[in-house]
């Protein structure tokens, strides 16, 4: 199997919770919201809205908000990339995996501004050799066509395998598994009771890559 190794993005090489909750913090002081909110925000996003459209439409409602959905969602994709970071040692774990010879690559679901701004401000846009975003090409994961699309960015054949590593059991481990990926499950605690089929379960993107620097 070649040494390919897909990463997603969100709460995978950057911790898009921590980031959340400041933003959720910023939010409530701008709109004089208060202190509870911060917390039905946070409830909010953990029940795992599809899309962040519906999730504004479920705040404004609920605060009785004069901005319609799209501001509020505009307003958000514009803040996210200045909160969000990537640890240092995921940098260098990355770092070395491109060094030990392994071809990396971003594939991650998002609209375009959002995720490359992530991508770029973390630094991660030279961390990598390519990535895939879903709101620049047109697919989503689990569709296999984004995975094929990094890995032909990263100049090899998606047939020869490699592996996906992401916290999303469906996105990143289905779509991964469907794509020929072996694949590494970042297991957040989001997911109690759902069966996966993945071949390593770890709590830390980390020990993911320390599981990939052990293939031969």
């Amino acid at each position: 199997m070649q040494r390919l190794a897909l990463f997603d993005l969100d709460n995978t090489l950057i911790n898009l919770d921590e980031a959340f909750q400041t933003w959720a913090g910023e939010f409530a002081d701008q709109y004089g919201l208060g202190c509870e909110a911060v917390d039905w925000l946070i409830a909010l996003d953990r029940a795992g809205y599809p899309h962040r459209e519906v999730f504004f439409g479920r705040v404004r409602d609920h605060f009785t908000l004069p901005d319609p959905v799209e501001e509020l969602w505009s307003q958000y994709r514009g803040r996210m990339p200045h909160l969000v970071r990537c640890r240092p040692e995921v940098m260098d774990g990355l770092s070395r995996l491109r060094t030990s010879g392994w071809k990396v690559a971003i594939v991650t679901n998002g609209t375009a501004n959002n995720q490359l701004g992530k991508i770029q401000r973390t630094g991660l846009t030279e961390a990598v050799d390519a990535y895939a975003l879903s709101g620049v090409e047109g697919i989503r994961k689990p569709d296999t066509g984004l995975f094929e699309i990094a890995a032909r960015r990263c100049g090899v054949d998606l047939a020869d395998g490699g592996w996906m590593v992401g916290d999303h059991l469906v996105a990143d481990i289905g779509g991964g598994q469907a794509a020929g990926l072996r694949t590494v499950w970042i297991d957040r605690g989001m997911w109690p009771g759902h069966e996966h089929d993945a071949d390593h379960v770890v709590t830390d993107v980390l020990q993911a890559m320390e599981i990939l620097q052990a293939e031969r």
